[in-house]
């Protein structure tokens, strides 16, 4: 893809996604648990656009009502990760020695945790609910976000600028969040973008498996596994939220990359 175009490509389908997700916040077709079985599996058609389901339930309404709930569930996640591994990150960092040590070796344990498990564990815990998905994803994600950070972190905390503050007398807060935070800003934003398409995934997957989202609110994940059992009688049930996740996943990817490539244009 040309410089430049995976940033575009990617814009594009994320306006696309994120604007009909938005758009449910005050208007869809039809209530997305409104069940007709008069009207079960409509193929595509007029008002239906995307076709009917099992219980006569609008599909376009459902993909439109689960692009709501998929996408803020990986926003929280993201949003949680990104701030907790970079407190954890950022302090392993500049502390060094064997704080630093003994944190990553903890991040390495928590990442070759298996992440159904750990979901199975905290529903187990604390109840199948679209909270505990989220908390389940967020301590999936940090340890990734704390290598990033940490690795920014040694990467600059040497350099000239940062010790001539120390010598003016800036102390480790002023140091990390006013001097060295906003010269690894980019590496985070780029991570965290591309933490978006991997949430997204992570989510519908989980969904799909019954541990997420949670009748009655539609989930592209749940409607995979719902709409299973149907896929040659009415492939459209099960071809517009995998659609969706496939777009999805390919829009922060897509900016991701860009991002990346327009901060580190050497790595492209």
């Amino acid at each position: 893809m040309m410089p430049g175009g995976e940033f575009k490509a990617g814009a594009a389908l994320a306006v696309l996604v994120g604007g009909l997700s938005l758009a449910s916040l005050f208007w869809i077709p039809f209530d997305y648990n409104d069940m007709d079985p008069a009207r079960r599996f409509l193929p595509p058609q007029g008002a239906h656009l995307l076709g009917t389901d099992n219980f006569g339930r609008d599909v376009f309404s459902r993909i439109m009502g689960g692009g709501r709930y998929s996408l803020l569930s990986a926003l929280a996640t993201v949003a949680g990760s990104a701030a907790l591994g970079s407190v954890l990150g950022l302090g392993s960092g500049y502390a060094g020695g064997p704080a630093d040590e003994i944190l990553m070796r903890l991040m390495d344990a928590l990442s070759s945790f298996p992440g159904i498990l750990l979901a199975l564990v905290m529903v187990s815990l604390l109840g199948n609910s679209e909270t505990t998905l989220i908390i389940a994803l967020l301590v999936l994600f940090v340890p990734s976000f704390t290598r990033i950070m940490r690795s920014g972190m040694l990467q600059v905390k040497n350099r000239d600028f940062v010790k001539a503050a120390r010598l003016w007398g800036a102390g480790p807060p002023r140091l990390i969040f006013v001097h060295i935070l906003p010269n690894v800003l980019p590496s985070l934003l780029s991570a965290a973008v591309l933490g978006l398409s991997n949430a997204i995934l992570a989510e519908a997957t989980m969904s799909y498996l019954g541990l997420g989202i949670q009748p009655p609110l539609p989930s592209w994940g749940r409607m995979l596994s719902e709409s299973q059992a149907y896929l040659f009688n009415a492939p459209w049930c099960a071809l517009a939220p995998g659609l969706m996740i496939v777009l999805s996943v390919m829009a922060f990817h897509y900016l991701g990359e860009g991002i990346r490539r327009r901060f580190s244009p050497g790595t492209g």
